[in-house]
C-alpha cells in the first residue's frame, strides 16, 4: 500500500554516508578466515585501544543499570583541565559526527550557506542537507583546502564553515599563519569549525593551535576533536567540541539526553590519562608512514604527505577495480570517488604485520593490469 506521508525536503538531497565495509562482512561476503581480514579504509588504531581506557570500561561494567550523567561533568572536566579551558567551554557528544550534526542543528535553517573544501568529510554535506542549508564546495589546492577561495565564497547567508585540518582524504594541513590570513576575513555572523580529527598525529611545528583563537574570546570559533583515532575508542564513539559556552548553548538544547552512554565518559577519562599510549600511537603511525613512503615510491606510486594516521595513494583509472580485487583478497581500503577523486585509494596506516601484507597484495594486482608493471607506471604518469 502506497504512503501518502511525505519526507521532508532535506533528505532529498542526501547522499548516505557509505563507511568502509565491515570485517564481518568482508568475512562473510568471500569466504574469508576472521584472521584473515584487515581494515585500512577507516584509519582506527591498529594498536587496539587505550588500556587505560579498558580498565575503566571493565570497572564501570556493574553501573550499566544507572543512566550516565546527561551533561558528562566528569569527562568535561578532565577535557578541560588537558586542554587549559573551561568545562563550560566544551561539549561532548556520540563521536565528531554527532557534535557536526548538533552544530547544523543549532545554527543552519532554510537559505542558511555553509562553506567546505570540495574534498572533505562527507558528514559536513549531509548534517548541511538534512537541514534544507546550501552547501557551498570550494576547490582543492594542491590536495588541501584552498582558504583564499574558501574567504571569498563567504556571503551574508553564510553560517558556517568546516575546516577540516589535517584534510581528510587527503592527509594534508593547512599552516598557522595561513588560517590567521583566513580569520582575519571571516565576518563575524560566520561560525568557523576546525575539525581536528587527526591532530595528534601532526608533526609540524607549523600547525595552527586553534584553541587561541576561543581562550582570546572569539565568538565565532568552535575546535572538534576526537577519541576514535589516537586514543583507539572508535567502537564507543566519541567526540568533543571547544568553543565559547554562548556558542556551545543552542547546541546543548538540540542535542539526545544521554547522547554519551556511561561506558564512554569512563573510558574518555581514562584515555585523557593514558599518554604512554598516545605516544606509542603517534611513533608507530610515524614508522607505518615512512615504510609506506618507500615502498610507494619503489612501485613508481604517486600519493600525497600525509600529517594524518592515512595516505592517499594515486592508482589511477583502475582505483576502484584495485579497491576491489583487494577486498577480494581481504584487504579494506577506502576508495575516493565519494571524494571527487576518483584516481585514487586512502589506506590507512596499519601495524607493520598488515602494512607488509597491504604492499605485498598491491604490487601483485597491480602487475596484472599489464604485461610489464613498468610500462602501468608509464601511462599512469605520462
Amino acid at each position: 500500500m502506497a504512503t501518502h506521508i511525505k519526507q521532508q525536503r532535506g533528505v532529498n538531497h542526501l547522499a548516505p554516508y557509505v563507511p568502509g565495509k565491515p570485517i564481518e562482512e568482508v568475512q562473510r561476503e568471500y569466504g574469508h578466515d576472521p584472521k584473515d581480514v584487515i581494515n585500512l579504509a577507516t584509519n582506527e588504531n591498529p594498536l587496539g585501544p587505550s588500556p587505560k581506557a579498558l580498565t575503566a570500561i571493565e570497572q564501570a561494567l556493574p553501573r550499566l543499570n544507572l543512566y550516565p550523567d546527561a551533561e558528562s561533568r566528569d569527562l568535561r572536566r578532565a577535557l578541560a583541565e588537558h586542554l587549559g579551558c573551561e568545562p563550560e567551554q566544551v561539549t561532548v557528544g556520540n563521536g565528531a559526527d554527532d557534535i557536526i550534526m548538533q552544530t547544523c542543528m543549532a545554527y543552519l535553517e532554510e537559505g542558511s550557506e555553509v562553506i567546505v573544501g570540495r574534498s572533505s568529510f562527507p558528514t559536513y554535506n549531509g548534517s548541511t542537507h538534512i537541514m534544507r542549508a546550501t552547501l557551498v564546495k570550494t576547490p582543492l589546492k594542491d590536495y588541501g583546502l584552498d582558504v583564499e577561495a574558501m574567504a571569498q565564497g563567504i556571503t551574508d547567508r553564510t553560517k558556517i564553515i568546516f575546516f577540516c585540518n589535517p584534510n581528510n582524504p587527503t592527509g594534508t594541513i593547512v599552516t598557522a599563519d595561513q588560517v590567521d590570513v583566513f580569520m582575519g576575513k571571516v565576518p563575524d555572523h560566520v561560525l568557523v569549525v576546525f575539525d581536528e580529527a587527526y591532530y595528534e598525529f601532526v608533526a609540524c611545528d607549523e600547525y595552527p593551535d586553534t584553541l587561541k583563537y576561543i581562550r582570546e574570546g572569539r565568538g565565532n570559533v568552535m575546535t572538534v576533536r576526537t577519541f576514535s583515532k589516537i586514543r583507539g575508542l572508535a567502537g564507543i564513539r566519541l567526540g568533543y567540541a571547544i568553543a565559547m559556552p554562548e556558542i556551545l548553548a543552542p547546541m546543548r538544547m538540540v542535542k539526545g539526553v544521554f547522547v554519551v552512554n556511561l561506558l564512554a565518559q569512563a573510558a574518555g577519562v581514562a584515555a585523557l590519562e593514558d599518554e604512554a599510549f598516545l605516544r606509542k600511537s603517534v611513533a608507530a603511525n610515524h614508522a607505518g608512514r615512512l615504510y609506506l613512503y618507500s615502498e610507494f615510491d619503489r612501485l613508481g606510486l604517486r600519493y600525497v604527505e600525509s600529517h594524518a594516521n592515512f595516505i592517499m595513494v594515486e592508482i589511477g583509472p583502475q582505483a576502484a577495480t584495485v579497491r576491489q580485487r583487494l577486498l577480494e583478497g581481504g584487504i579494506i581500503v577506502r576508495y575516493c570517488g565519494g571524494y571527487g577523486l576518483p584516481n585514487n585509494l586512502r589506506i590507512t596506516v596499519g601495524n607493520q604485520a598488515q602494512n607488509s601484507r597491504l604492499i605485498e597484495a598491491l604490487e601483485d594486482i597491480l602487475r596484472q593490469f599489464c604485461v610489464g608493471f613498468d610500462s602501468f607506471v608509464k601511462d599512469l604518469y605520462h
